[in-house]
């Protein structure tokens, strides 16, 4: 018998109501690896709902829609997490979705 993947162990978390913020950021986490991209997206913004100042919920949502190609709302997500961030006082993620930010706004303004 083969051991679980974390992305079925998470799942299965899930199904015996163990739903939290925590719990989410990892599903999503683990669907982005695995190019899962609405799948990710759905569970970071669920991630959020239960923690609106997850900076790193906020920075994996925002990767997971640029790699999607929703380019004006990853950089929307990164406004938002950057304020979200910056309230908390986590400066390196506030730092880090300002340059990912800013590589979209070159991306957007070139097309």
């Amino acid at each position: 018998m083969t051991p679980m993947s974390a992305l079925e162990t998470f799942e299965k978390m899930l199904a015996q109501g163990k739903d939290n913020a925590l719990l989410r950021y990892s599903l999503g986490n683990e669907c982005l690896k695995l190019d899962r991209l609405e799948e990710a997206r759905m569970h970071l913004q669920a991630a959020l709902v239960f923690d609106p100042r997850y900076s790193a919920a906020w920075k994996l949502l925002g990767k997971a829609l640029s790699e999607a190609g929703a380019l004006s709302e990853a950089r929307e997500t990164y406004r938002l997490g950057i304020a979200a961030a910056e309230a908390k006082g986590d400066i390196q993620a506030a730092k880090e979705m300002t340059v990912f930010a800013k590589r979209i706004d070159k991306q957007l303004a070139g097309e």
